[in-house]
């Protein structure tokens, strides 16, 4: 369970910028891809350790319940052999109370241990599966941007091939070249508009990203979160 979490915190705590950047770097979306299957992988294994863990709740408290009913009803019983005068049944009585009542008192103790632990697992869930949901929309964005990256590099190589044909070609062959250059300069000033807008959509998002973290955290405290 420790590993679990432990795994889990890595991955909640993951820088979303740094991943972002290496993932430009590299001209790929890999590192982000790679994020995604780990994260979804132990957000698997979060649920399945979750359902586990209030299971356990539920019968521990289920057990804390009835011994402390039987502890509370034998607790009467005294009083009442008590009144009547019969002591032994009254001893009887109360070492059966006592029993009753540490069981109650240990099962209430794991109860709580229990419920503590799952709501710890239930936080973890909830921080990853919005991280997660963070991670998703910034691949789609990245590979929006590194597509326009490519287009703008195909476009620069096709400028500098058409710089070699006009150095070599009548004037008819330079008049063309210098027509095409000014369709993909216009081509490459609208790409750089759209990779503008693709940059502040980014830091929309992360924005975004970090006030949905914040209000989660609030919710959790609240106590407003799902379960």
């Amino acid at each position: 369970m420790a590993s679990l979490l432990s795994k889990v915190q890595t991955l909640i705590s993951a820088n979303l910028h740094a991943l972002v950047d290496r993932a430009l770097k590299a001209n790929s979306v890999a590192v982000l891809d790679e994020y995604i299957r780990q994260a979804e992988d132990n957000l698997d294994d979060l649920q399945d350790a979750l359902v586990t863990v209030r299971g356990q709740v539920k019968t521990l408290k289920r057990k804390y319940e009835l011994f402390q009913a039987e502890a509370e009803q034998l607790d009467a019983d005294i009083d009442r052999l008590l009144k009547l005068g019969k002591e032994d049944l009254a001893i009887a009585a109360q070492s059966q109370y006592n029993s009753k009542s540490e069981l109650a008192q240990e099962y209430k103790e794991q109860w709580e241990k229990q419920q503590i632990e799952a709501d710890k697992l239930n936080d973890a869930r909830l921080k990853l599966e919005a991280k997660l949901t963070t991670i998703k929309q910034e691949r789609e964005h990245l590979l929006a941007l590194l597509e326009l990256a490519k287009s703008k590099e195909i476009a620069a190589k096709t400028i500098r091939s058409l710089d070699d044909l006009q150095g070599i070609g009548d004037s008819d062959i330079a008049r063309v070249g210098e027509q095409i250059r000014a369709r993909l300069d216009r081509a490459d000033a609208e790409m750089e508009l759209e990779a503008t807008s693709l940059d502040t959509q980014l830091d929309d998002v992360l924005g975004k990203a970090r006030l949905e973290d914040q209000l989660a955290e609030r919710k959790r405290r609240l106590g407003l979160a799902a379960e």
